[in-house]
């Protein structure tokens, strides 16, 4: 078995084991309809999906559509974002994503990737996390979380979240791209701390090269049977 088919099983075998670990795994930001979803990932830069949740609910019901925020008060918008920070910039980017829709797209989110990266205030992680998550396009998602477990795991050596994504890609199967990110999101939350992560508690320990080489959470709790 050669060294790359040997990473794609391990990969895969990982995947499978986080699926049984996290099996509620899924995108923690609350929203309805794909415009929901896209305003509320553009929100969640430098912040937290918790931070996120409080906000948007003010912000939905102010802005149901992609008309209201292209003719919306800049100075609203950032009063009522202001608790997820950088909120110029945000609201800046809402009020020119609601034209921008408008104008080139009759007021609907696009589901391509193209064209989502064309918005305002949009780059590459956004549209995984739309095109997954409200269209049901696989789509891998590389936040801080994702590219630390990837490093970690030796799936990856980049730092760019470009590369790792395309690292991945070779890695994991398609179909399994979108739920994959979230998986590994929600472990890097739970359990592989960036600082200290709890390697005594983690059920793919034993498929992780990086395990126990830095510093350690203590044991909280049994280590998981199936392992």
């Amino acid at each position: 078995m050669t060294p790359a088919v040997a990473l794609v099983r391990r990969a895969r075998r990982t995947n499978r084991l986080l699926a049984e670990v996290h099996p509620d795994a899924r995108c923690e930001l609350d929203f309805r309809t794909p415009l929901e979803l896209l305003v509320a990932t553009v929100l969640s830069a430098q912040t937290t999906d918790v931070r996120v949740n409080q906000v948007t609910p003010a912000l939905f019901a102010r802005f149901p559509d992609a008309a209201a925020y292209a003719g919306a008060d800049v100075e609203e918008v950032e009063a009522i974002i202001r608790p997820t920070g950088f909120h110029r910039a945000k609201a800046k980017a809402l009020v020119g994503i609601g034209a921008a829709l408008c104008e080139r797209f009759g007021g609907a989110v696009p589901n391509r990737q193209a064209d989502l990266v064309s918005l305002p205030g949009v780059g590459r992680k956004t549209p995984n996390v739309v095109l997954g998550d409200a269209f049901g396009v696989p789509g891998l998602t590389i936040d801080t979380h994702v590219g630390r477990l990837a490093r970690r795991l030796g799936w990856t050596t980049n730092e760019d979240p470009v590369k790792v994504e395309t690292d991945l890609a070779a890695l994991i199967e398609r179909r399994e791209w979108t739920l994959v990110s979230h998986r590994l999101i929600f472990h890097g939350r739970r359990v592989c701390h960036a600082r200290r992560p709890a390697c005594g508690d983690c059920a793919i320990a034993h498929l992780c090269p990086s395990a126990g080489l830095v510093a350690q959470a203590p044991v909280t709790r049994a280590r998981n049977a199936s392992r």
